[in-house]
């Protein structure tokens, strides 16, 4: 049984975890690897380099809005594909466990579940929510 009283405080832990995850994802390729180094390494992998700047935007926009609460389950779903190409085209062929060389796709999978998992969640304690042209945003404590 779901303990209603704590799990929309769960979901508030998962959601920021997973938005600063994103943010430290999207740091890396930004500050570490650099925008056109990222653009170079996905060309090498048969992608079109501009897949690049537009998978760095995802994960920073992702992960904002992971962190604010603000369309909590879109994001999660959205940004699960970015991580099954990372499985598929790069950490796929070094097998299961990320201590192998070259890192495995097991912490990817791992977090494809907890992405999948807040998506069935929903935002969880305070969430900024946008408000309608006659409501102003607002923080909800309601887990849905």
């Amino acid at each position: 049984m779901i303990d209603t009283r704590t799990a929309p405080y769960a979901a508030l832990i998962l959601r920021i975890t997973l938005g600063i995850l994103f943010l430290a994802h999207a740091g890396l390729k930004f500050f570490v690897f650099t925008p056109a180094g990222a653009a170079q390494f996905f060309g090498s992998l048969g992608l079109p380099p501009a897949l690049a700047y537009l998978t760095i935007a995802a994960e920073a926009l992702g992960g904002i809005a992971l962190i604010l609460g603000l369309f909590t389950r879109w994001a999660s779903l959205v940004l699960i594909p970015i991580l099954v190409g990372a499985i598929v085209l790069v950490h796929g062929k070094a097998g299961f466990f990320f201590s192998n060389p070259n890192g495995g796709w097991e912490f990817l999978a791992f977090w494809i579940a907890a992405l999948a998992a807040q998506a069935l969640l929903g935002d969880g304690a305070l969430a900024l929510r946008l408000g309608t042209a006659k409501t102003a945003p607002s923080l909800a404590t309601r887990s849905a």
